[in-house]
């Protein structure tokens, strides 16, 4: 491992040199000045944001930049929005939801990528200009692509065999036929001890982009919660959703209770698990026994086509803060080469948003070392991104509590469930326009 961390710290270094010392000539002329970059607080991204900014700081002595991990707390979406009502944010940050965009321009937080002369080369050379697309805000881009995370489903292999699966569920009647059998108590004390399936089920907004929405997303053929600025969730995929998880939770393929003795996927006490490419390096970590596979969400029994899911996108961008916007430019751009993509995927088993992802060569040994990182490479297509809706925390706490009294508790009704969450939805629309 240590060889190949320092091989990876060379290929940034060598990569920038080649392709970066024009930048540095142009910034000797400038006096000393240091820019503040918040990358996500997780390890794996915080050891990306050390790699990189060392690299960085070696080679623009006068250019520097502080790397400080976003602070901790329920969302990175609540510290950003207190940091712009303070001023107190960063210049850079790495850890954007692009739902959260309208709320942060609305504030005045970003600055407009666009302006800089090279964002359309630079942008284009790396993403598709159709998904660069769907990041623009009104008239501008206030952040640029940077990695995406396709929510999928993992299976325990074992788990399913040992219950006489031997074909990976795909629709929700092959799923709750398999949970039928999996879900099971194996030590003859009464209790259930093997699940078929576990969700936090506490009503907090984020969660729902776990369940509900990749769901949603996947059984509407790629429908978001919005369509020309209305709610438009209130249809049969979003009532088959609710339907589904009902079933699991009525029927006790799902826990009512929230686990407190660690991931019960990892301790291999339940047989799937909905979530993205991180999970690949976590299994490596702290489960390599295991034997499981990745396929889409599921979907009705009577959906045809290409099975679409949430991307789960993070972008960068700049903010309004900044007293040196075009030092911070190159400091984004230095972030997006094509060098330090395979570092981002490398340090931390996490898609960069690219149109050549599966095709360049430089990306090549990486995927033939992690086959399973190329089923999400390929679900990249296939994706979905939340709805530029203001106040999107409050339109998905909405959901949260319909799930929770619908779904986990099967108080009411999907179709009822649903209508109720929609109008919440609208009034929070109609409150913030």
């Amino acid at each position: 491992m240590a060889s190949v961390g320092i091989k990876l710290h060379l290929l940034a270094a060598i990569a920038l040199f080649l392709g970066g010392c024009s930048d540095h000539r142009e910034s000797a002329q400038i006096s000393s000045m240091e820019l503040t970059y918040w990358p996500a607080p997780n390890p794996e991204e915080i050891r990306l944001a050390d790699t990189l900014v060392g690299v960085w700081n070696r080679l623009h002595p006068d250019i520097r930049v502080r790397m400080q991990p976003i602070p901790v707390s329920q969302s990175t979406e609540e510290v950003l929005l207190a940091a712009i009502a303070g001023k107190t944010t960063p210049d850079v940050c790495s850890n954007i939801l692009p739902g959260a965009m309208l709320e942060y321009t609305s504030a005045g937080g970003l600055i407009a990528l666009d302006e800089f002369s090279d964002f359309d080369s630079v942008a284009l050379g790396r993403t598709p200009k159709d998904v660069l697309e769907t990041f623009r805000s009104g008239d501008h881009y206030f952040q640029i692509p940077w990695k995406t995370n396709p929510v999928m489903m993992f299976y325990n292999l074992r788990l399913l065999e040992e219950a006489g699966i031997t074909k990976l569920p795909k629709t929700y009647g092959e799923y709750l036929a398999a949970a039928r059998t999996v879900t099971r108590d194996t030590n003859g004390d009464g209790q259930t001890d093997i699940w078929m399936g576990e969700r936090d089920i506490r009503p907090i907004w984020w969660q729902r982009l776990f369940d509900f929405f990749p769901f949603y997303i996947a059984a509407s053929g790629g429908k978001t919660l919005f369509e020309n600025g209305s709610v438009a969730f209130v249809n049969k995929s979003s009532e088959e959703v609710f339907q589904f998880f009902q079933d699991c939770y009525r029927n006790g393929y799902f826990p009512h209770t929230y686990f407190q003795g660690g991931d019960p996927f990892l301790l291999e006490k339940k047989a799937s698990h909905i979530s993205g490419p991180w999970e690949v390096a976590t299994l490596r970590k702290f489960a390599p026994q295991m034997r499981y596979d990745i396929v889409p969400v599921p979907v009705p029994d009577d959906y045809r086509g290409p099975v679409y899911t949430f991307g789960n996108f993070k972008n960068i961008a700049i903010f309004s803060t900044t007293r040196h916007p075009r030092e911070a430019w190159e400091f984004v751009k230095f972030l997006i080469t094509a060098e330090h993509d395979l570092l981002l995927l490398e340090i931390c088993n996490q898609l960069p948003i690219r149109g050549d992802l599966t095709a360049n060569p430089l990306f090549g040994d990486y995927f033939r070392r992690n086959p399973k990182m190329t089923t999400f490479a390929r679900q990249a297509a296939f994706t979905r991104e939340m709805d530029a809706a203001p106040d999107l925390k409050e339109i998905f706490d909405a959901i949260s509590q319909e799930y929770e009294e619908c779904c986990v508790y099967g108080k009411t009704p999907p179709a009822e469930a649903i209508r109720a969450a929609a109008q919440r939805t609208q009034l929070i629309v109609n409150w913030n326009k």
